[in-house]
């Protein structure tokens, strides 16, 4: 019998980023404590940016931001918000959205993996994405719980079950 096998990645659905992104804008156009205070978002590329003309105001924007990506199921771990700086007479953040594992990262996880996890289980770094191989299912899924159980600072999905 084949060995089982599952990739793991760190991607962000892009679309549903646009959905937070674009709830977060309308909620901001229609909240009180909003009103005038410039309080605008947009995202070009893999950058969003929010700007207000108070640094309160601006960190509330980030505040409704993320509990947009919560709710519409994105981890908070992709979104790598700056502190908020004074560019002219409004204040501005700029956060990143962060996809793709790097090899350091992956490396990290293969280590714990090839320390913590059951015997037999192999993990290979394939570009931004690690594979992980055994001839036991149960051992894929154990690899699984014992990551969620682990605090990275990346998201980490589960794709390619096979």
């Amino acid at each position: 019998m084949a060995d089982s096998s599952f990739d793991i990645v760190s991607k962000v659905e892009w679309q549903e980023v646009d959905n937070a992104i674009n709830q977060t804008s309308r909620e901001i156009a229609t909240r009180f404590d909003f009103k005038n205070v410039g309080a605008e978002i947009k995202r070009t590329g893999e950058k969003i940016e929010m700007k207000a003309n108070g640094e309160e105001r601006v960190r509330a924007i980030l505040d409704v931001l993320q509990t947009k990506f919560v709710k519409r199921g994105l981890s908070l771990k992709a979104l790598d918000a700056a502190e908020p700086h004074l560019s002219g007479k409004e204040y501005k953040i700029f956060a990143d959205i962060k996809e793709g594992i790097t090899t350091e990262d992956a490396k990290k996880v293969a280590k714990i993996i090839r320390d913590e996890g059951p015997k037999g289980v192999k993990a290979q770094v394939q570009g931004d994405e690690l594979r992980v191989t055994s001839k036991s299912r149960d051992d894929l899924q154990a690899v699984q719980n014992l990551l969620k159980g682990k605090d990275l600072e990346f998201a980490l999905q589960y794709v390619n079950y096979r």
